[in-house]
C-alpha cells in the first residue's frame, strides 16, 4: 500500500457514501485507477464493509452498558464457549476479550433497567465459564469512524 491507498482509506472512512468520480477527485486520481484501487483493497481484505450509523433509540435502545466480565476458569474451551455465546445474542453490540482484572468487557444495548437487570441474570451469571460480572451503565459515547495510520510517517498522512 502506497500513501494514495492510504488516502482513499481516509476518505472512504470520512465519508464511505463517495461516488467513485468524487473519491478519484479528492485523491488526485482518473476514476479508471482509482476504482481499481478501490477494487483491490477489497479483494485484499483491507475494506471490509460498509455500514450505516443507526440511532439507537430508534430501534427501541434506551440504555446502553458495559459489563465487565471475569471468567471463572483462563481456558481455551470457556473463551471459546462465551464468545461464541456472545455473538448469539442479540443485545450485545460487540465484546472485546482483554487482559487485567477482567477478561471481557461487552458492550450491550436495552430497552430499559428492567432489561439489562433480565439480560445480566438470564444471558451472563447462568453461564458456568463466567465467575464475576459487573456493569457500567454508558452516559454518553463517542466513536471515532477513522482509524489512525500508523504506518506512514505522520508528513505523509497529512499531505
Amino acid at each position: 500500500m502506497d500513501r494514495i491507498d492510504f488516502a482513499i482509506l481516509s476518505e472512504l472512512q470520512n465519508n464511505a457514501r463517495l461516488s467513485n468520480k468524487e473519491l478519484a477527485a479528492r485523491v488526485h486520481l482518473a476514476p479508471s485507477s482509482c476504482l481499481e484501487r478501490f477494487r483491490r483493497l477489497v479483494t485484499d481484505g483491507v475494506l471490509l464493509g460498509f455500514h450505516a450509523e443507526v440511532q439507537p433509540e430508534t430501534l427501541g435502545v434506551g440504555l446502553q452498558a458495559m459489563i465487565h466480565v471475569r471468567l471463572a476458569r483462563h481456558s481455551r474451551d470457556h473463551v471459546e464457549d462465551l464468545q461464541e455465546h456472545l455473538t448469539a445474542v442479540p443485545e450485545v453490540i460487540g465484546y472485546y476479550h482483554l487482559t487485567g482484572e477482567f477478561d471481557f468487557l461487552v458492550h450491550v444495548a436495552v430497552r430499559d433497567s428492567d432489561h439489562l437487570r433480565n439480560l445480566a441474570l438470564d444471558a451472563f451469571t447462568t453461564r458456568k465459564e463466567i465467575a464475576q460480572i459487573q456493569t457500567s451503565l454508558i452516559f454518553s459515547k463517542m466513536r471515532k469512524s477513522i482509524w489512525p495510520c500508523l504506518k506512514l510517517a505522520e508528513h505523509d498522512v497529512h499531505r
